[in-house]
């Protein structure tokens, strides 16, 4: 399962476990070595555990520098997924919704050792999918904005009903477009809810981040 941390990850796993007819092995997630925290979310790695250990899943950390080329990331996924078809794993689970490139690079990718890609929410209309999100008790907190997308104020705040109705028209409901990224802190998949404090929101690298503490 590629795994980010976010709603369309937690979605995409929800999906597979009802449908009942593959088993999850692990959670494949891109790790930033310089920061130690999920990539392009910039969330703590310790949360990213935490999410793990309450979905009772395996964690496999793909580690990456910041900044990394794009031959440096294909080459360490590779590894890993390579790793995980000699073990006898044949697909790998993705949250994407409707950006055709992204899915059709993802499919040449693995392609390409073998393997084959799943994408349960695909072509879903994504303001209905961010409501059931909502409905369904999934909890999230928008931990990265894209300031040339979405005023950096919404970064930190819940993604919840309330969040739907404030932002832009232009703005994806569900971010798919990269105007935002969320981390799940609770949900039906979750066997405990993973309590959090909002910490300082800082420009890095062009977005905004907020730091997201573990309490207790």
């Amino acid at each position: 399962m590629s795994w980010s941390g976010g709603k369309d990850s937690a979605l995409a796993l929800q999906e597979v476990i009802r449908g009942q007819k593959y088993r999850v092995k692990a959670l494949l997630t891109t790790v930033t070595e310089e920061y130690d925290r999920i990539s392009m979310h910039g969330v703590r790695r310790s949360l990213l555990s935490a999410q793990a250990s309450s979905l009772g899943l395996p964690l496999e950390e793909v580690w990456i520098p910041k900044k990394a080329s794009n031959e440096i990331y294909e080459d360490r996924m590779r590894r890993v997924l390579t790793k995980h078809k000699d073990r006898g794993v044949e697909q790998v689970v993705f949250g994407d919704l409707f950006l055709q490139d992204i899915r059709s690079y993802r499919e040449d990718r693995l392609a390409r050792i073998g393997m084959r890609g799943i994408f349960p929410l695909w072509g879903r209309d994504t303001a209905k999918l961010a409501r059931e999100f909502i409905g369904t008790g999934f909890r999230a907190v928008v931990c990265c904005v894209d300031p040339r997308k979405l005023p950096g104020e919404f970064c930190g705040k819940e993604y919840d009903a309330a969040f739907l109705e404030s932002i832009p028209g232009s703005v994806d409901p569900c971010g798919e477009n990269g105007e935002f990224h969320t981390f799940v802190h609770a949900g039906p998949i979750f066997s405990n809810e993973l309590p959090i404090t909002k910490g300082e929101v800082v420009l890095r690298d062009g977005f905004y981040f907020v730091d997201l503490v573990p309490r207790g």
